[in-house]
């Protein structure tokens, strides 16, 4: 474990703090180990990061920079301040997760003996199902005819740009529901971690864990001619990059310019507001309609726990009564018969 002090600790400041405390040295000490020790993902540390941040500047605006001076009136302040402000009870949860982990590493590292966080329970987030698409709306959004070039002059260099970003959306698509992709995950595939010869993609997900998805049907069609014919067009100005889904300058695509393809293919196809994690959600939803086991559900979502999984099944309470009505012998027997 990096120690405060140590030669191993990150040269630059994560925290960004612009005047250092000795609580702003030990969450960036903390920001550290969940970085060199823990594994954490960048968008983890980052989100942490403008927890932390919150947090200390609320503090200093108490006169508190001290991990000695930090009480648990201070921290239940704090919280209050985020639920009051109208932040997402997802974004109070994380938040006061990143606290209690602060104070944890600070009482493990003999940083200090206050633990003010110690019986600190997250506040309870209210139940949520998540957003899906029906399998109508799934398929007029990777309708081929959408992703069908129309433009002349296709020997220029900007035609053969437009036409392969055109086919890189439809494999970008096509990927996020046909396999249930996090979009960190979607870009951050490697050419390497793609074996369509055995239909499997590797994926790191959230902690850089590691698991295996298949890749089948239109998607693995849909990939293969992007990864045969059109990712080379995008790679013409960085040959070497192994990235799978690339910009048209040739570098990685990134969160953003996927949030914003599946916003603009989803308002084409009557879909307005379309998240990427919608697609995710329906590629679970769909499964579990079309009989898919729970635990079979859980590990190609990568969740750890199959609570998280188990909310799918409650998302379309007609599709369980469809099923029911057109599968048990008594279900269309009079209740007085």
């Amino acid at each position: 474990m990096a120690r405060r002090g140590d030669k191993g600790r990150a040269s630059t400041v994560l925290l960004g703090d612009e005047s250092p405390t000795p609580l702003s040295d030990a969450a960036d000490d903390y920001l550290s180990y969940l970085v060199l020790e823990r594994g954490s993902s960048p968008n983890t540390v980052e989100s942490y990061g403008r927890d932390l941040r919150r947090y200390l500047a609320y503090l200093r605006s108490d006169g508190v920079t001290s991990p000695d001076e930090v009480t648990r009136d201070e921290v239940e302040g704090h919280v209050r301040a985020l639920e009051e402000s109208g932040l997402a009870p997802a974004s109070v949860e994380r938040a006061v997760s990143a606290i209690k982990g602060l104070h944890r590493f600070m009482v493990a590292e003999q940083i200090t003996e206050v633990h003010p966080t110690a019986d600190l329970l997250l506040p309870k987030k209210p139940e949520h199902l998540p957003d899906v698409i029906s399998q109508e709306q799934a398929f007029a959004l990777l309708d081929e005819r959408m992703f069908e070039w129309h433009g002349s002059d296709a020997s220029s260099r900007r035609a053969q740009l437009a036409e392969a970003s055109l086919k890189r959306d439809q494999a970008i698509l096509e990927t996020l529901y046909g396999c249930g992709l996090r979009v960190s995950e979607l870009c951050g595939l490697d050419l390497r971690d793609v074996h369509l010869d055995e239909e499997l993609l590797r994926v790191f997900g959230k902690g850089s864990k590691e698991r295996v998805v298949p890749v089948l049907g239109s998607a693995a069609r849909v990939l293969s001619g992007y990864l045969g014919q059109w990712r080379e067009v995008l790679a013409a100005g960085h040959p070497g990059t192994q990235a799978v889904f690339l910009s048209a300058r040739g570098t990685r695509i990134t969160r953003q310019a996927v949030h914003a393809i599946v916003e603009k293919y989803g308002a084409y196809a009557g879909i307005e507001g379309l998240h990427p994690h919608t697609l995710r959600h329906s590629f679970a939803t769909h499964l579990l309609e079309g009989g898919a086991d729970l635990r079979i559900v859980q590990e190609l979502l990568g969740h750890s726990s199959i609570s998280t999984t188990q909310l799918y099944t409650h998302v379309d309470r007609s599709h369980v009564r469809m099923v029911y009505l057109e599968a048990h012998p008594r279900a269309h027997v009079d209740a007085g018969e």
